[in-house]
């Protein structure tokens, strides 16, 4: 994994349901190797996205802007770590994600430990990387799901696989689930063949833009404008037969 972290780089997600992923999976194994912690193959994931109080970056994704960032602290449950991450889409269509480890931060809470150092190390960070301060975030939207991984075995890309999905709004207390949605999203650096979009062509699957903090937003807030995500969630329902 440490050979194929894409830090910078394109994606290209696809919305499949549930039922679709063991034919998925079965057309990936000769292709695919799947990251396997402690023996298991699913992982938890367990994420606080933050966001102005106006719900700036919302809002800019929502307008179409080509320049926009998430902010987010995301638990890798399994693997015991937790990391304050700044991810960046520029006019290229390109993913930036930037990192640093916040081990004492409680992510129920959205409280970091007792250190002051830790506390100054994500004020400087925000302010480093991205486009707002510190102050003025605050946490938004809790999301929950569990994650396959796949990495090919020329290790030149990922292909992040997401079930169960839990939105959880902090500020409304709304809460929203999708169970039998399966969010895929393959990560490479640059647009390179690859046999996953192979696979998707065969099974009649087309890339489909989709942002977990922007749906999960869209689905458990009251009065907040969503017309642009109005007919991906139409999508979704009718997909999953909702």
């Amino acid at each position: 994994m440490e050979s194929v972290k894409l830090m910078n780089r394109i994606d290209t997600k696809f919305a499949v349901p549930l039922s679709m992923l063991p034919a998925i999976l079965d057309a990936a194994q000769k292709d695919y190797y799947a990251q396997e912690i402690d023996g298991k193959r699913i992982a938890t994931y367990d994420t606080m996205y933050y966001d102005t109080e106006s719900l700036d970056m919302y809002v800019r994704h929502h307008d179409k802007q080509l320049v926009r960032q998430k902010i987010r602290v995301r638990q890798y449950v399994e693997s015991q770590l937790t990391f304050l991450e700044i991810k960046r889409k520029n006019n290229k269509g390109r993913t930036k994600k930037k990192r640093i480890a916040v081990p004492g931060f409680d992510i129920q809470g959205s409280t970091f430990g007792e250190s002051k150092k830790e506390l100054w190390s994500v004020e400087d960070f925000i302010a480093a990387k991205s486009r707002y301060q510190w102050s003025e975030l605050s946490p938004h939207l809790s999301t929950k799901f569990h994650r396959i991984t796949l990495v090919n075995k020329a290790k030149t890309e990922r292909l992040t696989i997401d079930m169960d999905l839990l939105w959880t709004n902090v500020v409304s207390g709304e809460m929203k689930t999708f169970n039998d949605l399966v969010i895929i999203e393959l990560k490479r650096d640059g647009n390179v063949p690859s046999h996953m979009t192979d696979i998707m062509l065969d099974l009649r699957v087309h890339p489909f833009k989709i942002s977990k903090y922007c749906i999960g937003i869209a689905l458990t807030t009251p009065d907040i404008k969503k017309n642009r995500f109005k007919n991906k969630i139409r999508t979704i329902e009718k997909m999953l037969a909702i």
